[in-house]
């Protein structure tokens, strides 16, 4: 049998998965810095859980799980024979795969708002499945990184999030543009143009603006059965992508008017002045998952600091007034956004932008010349685990240019060969590997040396 994993999901050997912490470590100094604290939900949840909340496409792409045992046992025999999937499937498969970690949290304060004291700020770090065709950058298995506020309307929170986005990648030292909307807007630009109940539609087209441009979205929009005149409507609003314009364009929509007062409102709290990174108003920014009722958020690697990266969105989120009345519990809303841990790995891998002191192994490799030296060497490991350096032993005293070659391949930075001149005098030479540099020293001192590098 030939080893092989499925499609869309990866190992990660160790030099990944130290990146992969360096950047899960920096967002959680970030989150924890702002107050979020830290939950975790179930890898599967029950398929009425999951679907009807990321829309048609969303719906399309969840993993389903088969029922236990024999799921053919209850099949929908006339479903089977017609091979109807569609009616097939809710008696086959009663659980999913998490899509994003939003609806899940939904879940989450409706099962336990008695547990917890509201707005409730949380983080989350976990993993996500979506049945998506794989490419760059975009994989059926990845995590997700979650901030989000329940139990208050207040636009601080929005604002706080966009400067949880400016400090998150300030920190992973990546350029970045934040992008932010109102969905608000795009109900008054519907609105507007006529088709208020042809929102969904607008905005699953707008979606796919960045990927195929504002002529093939036009085309999209008349495949759903958006009039022409409307369309030519949509794209003139959108020709002026600024608030003000915006203001004029939306004059009667009440709802384009509430829009455009809530982002002004959270560019009070976080002027784009003060970003380090670039933070705009952008309003042909949709965001195609239903729950969305406010301010939208998408992020994207600042294409002008790095024209030749190829990367989607890095990061995206908004507010959603409805999501936990779906649960059984009203009047409770919430607003996050979400870092594709992914997608940021990949860029900042391709970009060269990971500190080279990750890429490293274990600080200390011991080697023995002989058999009672290995037995010294293996005692004296525990002075150094004890103080909390990474040491190790290489496990038998063999010749020591195969010992180096394995020090050399494991990327450790510092080594100290240990013989019977050692064990007598407590004295050892502590070699740098990148540099060379060779230091006659004991133990105490090595601790010394090594807590500082």
């Amino acid at each position: 049998m030939k080893p092989a994993i499925p499609k869309g999901t990866r190992d990660f050997l160790p030099e990944q998965v130290n990146k992969r912490n360096f950047i899960f470590d920096n967002l959680r100094k970030v989150f924890v810095s702002c107050g979020y604290l830290p939950i975790e939900t179930p890898a599967m949840e029950s398929l009425a859980t999951l679907t009807g909340k990321y829309g048609e496409e969303g719906d399309r792409l969840l993993f389903k799980v088969l029922n236990n045992g024999d799921y053919l046992a209850k099949a929908d025999p006339e479903a089977l024979q017609n091979i109807d999937s569609v009616k097939l499937l809710p008696t086959i498969s009663k659980r999913g795969l998490r899509y994003d970690l939003t609806v899940p949290f939904a879940r989450f304060v409706v099962m336990h708002r008695n547990d917890i004291t509201f707005p409730f700020k949380r983080y989350q770090i976990q993993q996500v499945w979506r049945a998506d065709r794989p490419q760059k950058g975009r994989y059926q298995e990845f995590f997700q990184c979650d901030v989000d506020v329940v139990g208050s309307d207040s636009l601080l929170y929005e604002a706080e999030l966009a400067k949880i986005y400016d400090d998150a990648f300030s920190r992973l030292g990546l350029q970045v543009h934040i992008r932010i909307n109102n969905r608000k807007i795009l109900a008054g630009i519907a609105q507007i143009a006529g088709i208020s109940d042809m929102l969904t539609d607008m905005t699953v087209a707008l979606d796919k603006l960045d990927k195929i441009g504002m002529e093939e979205v036009t085309i999209e929009m008349k495949k759903r059965g958006i009039p022409a005149k409307a369309v030519e409507k949509i794209a003139d609003i959108l020709q002026n992508p600024n608030l003000d314009a915006m203001k004029t364009a939306l004059a009667d929509s009440a709802q384009g008017k509430k829009g455009i007062e809530e982002m002004e409102t959270v560019f009070t709290y976080f002027p784009p002045e003060k970003a380090n990174n670039t933070l705009i108003f952008d309003p042909t920014l949709a965001r195609g998952l239903d729950y969305y009722t406010g301010c939208i958020f998408e992020v994207i690697a600042d294409p002008i600091a790095y024209p030749s990266l190829k990367m989607g969105s890095i990061g995206g989120g908004g507010r959603y007034d409805n999501l936990t009345s779906i649960f059984g519990l009203d009047d409770v809303s919430g607003v996050g956004v979400s870092f594709g841990a992914e997608r940021i790995y990949d860029a900042m891998d391709e970009l060269k932008l990971f500190p080279t002191s990750i890429d490293g192994g274990i600080s200390l490799l011991l080697m023995a010349m002989d058999k009672d030296s290995h037995l010294f060497a293996f005692d004296l490991l525990n002075n150094f685990r004890n103080a909390h350096i990474a040491a190790d032993l290489y496990p038998e005293p063999v010749k020591l240019k195969k010992q180096m070659k394995y020090a050399n391949d494991i990327k450790a930075g510092h080594i100290i060969v240990i013989g019977e001149e050692e064990r007598n005098t407590g004295m050892f030479n502590l070699k740098n590997m990148e540099t060379g540099n060779q230091q006659y020293l004991s133990v105490p001192q090595i601790i010394k040396v090594l807590s500082r590098s």
